[in-house]
């Protein structure tokens, strides 16, 4: 099982993905806790590496825990990704091994990861995501 902390940054129902360096999948911004962080200390930690903004941490709102199987990985491992909505402050920007932003909906299924697909369903449903 693969544990994930991601954000989930919504405008004009598009949300915000991010593609590293030498990769051709899309992917929701966020990683893997270290040792003892929680989830919020996680997400505020890796959208500043990403994303070279800081993420409000009293603002953070659970959106859901998502499970599926890991992209790029052999059969049988699981990706848990459980997403947060934060409001943050600064300029979006490209950093650490993110190479492009690009805003996503439903019709960019085609370039994100599995789990990614499970959570644009669901904001798709909800009402969020064109």
């Amino acid at each position: 099982m693969i544990d994930k902390i991601a954000w989930i940054h919504l405008e004009d129902r598009r949300v915000l993905g991010t593609r590293s360096a030498g990769k051709d999948t899309y992917y929701l911004p966020g990683g893997k806790r270290e040792p003892g962080e929680s989830d919020v200390e996680t997400l505020v930690r890796e959208i500043r590496e990403e994303l070279s903004v800081e993420i409000d941490a009293a603002s953070a709102e659970h959106v859901g825990t998502f499970e599926a199987q890991a992209h790029g990985r052999s059969s049988g491992v699981t990706v848990r990704m459980t997403c947060y909505t934060a409001s943050f402050t600064g300029e979006l920007a490209a950093a650490s091994e993110i190479e492009e932003l690009a805003w996503l909906t439903t019709a960019d299924a085609d370039r994100i990861s599995p789990v990614d697909r499970i959570i644009f369903a669901h904001l798709y449903e909800a009402g969020l995501l064109s």
